[in-house]
């Protein structure tokens, strides 16, 4: 299945045309957005490591001893996947994380849970804009 990445759908956001009868600004969630250059604790099986979601799908997963696993990411399809050595397991994802708001998940792999966001990006504001 081919899936598409933050930076991907970012771009195709980009890119749409706003409609010329937009009156006001409104906030746009794109999933990821908000945890994009961020800090989250991941809580499974009673370990606790740090991830960053970085830009373009690009990660990293820290573990409690220091040892830094580069990983890759999507948030696609109501799913936030995670992928490092060979294995992707992947969260249900609908709406985005809040800082300080823990998040109980059931992984793909039928594993509990818990997300941290230890910071979170402020939403996006889309403008009415005008054409000239």
């Amino acid at each position: 299945m081919k899936s598409f990445s933050v930076s991907q759908a970012a771009a195709a956001i980009a890119i749409c045309v706003l409609p010329v009868t937009a009156v006001s600004a409104q906030t746009v969630w794109s999933p990821g957005m908000e945890i994009t250059g961020q800090p989250v604790l991941v809580t499974s099986n009673g370990v606790t490591d740090t991830v960053m979601f970085g830009p373009g799908g690009q990660g990293t997963i820290t573990t409690p001893g220091g040892r830094v696993i580069p990983a890759t990411w999507s948030a696609v399809g109501g799913n936030l996947c995670l992928s490092a050595n060979g294995g992707q397991e992947c969260w249900p994802y609908a709406s985005p994380f809040q800082a300080g708001q823990p998040v109980a998940l059931t992984s793909s792999c039928g594993a509990p849970t818990t997300f941290l966001a230890q910071g979170v990006n402020p939403p996006m504001k889309r403008g009415a804009g005008e054409r000239g």
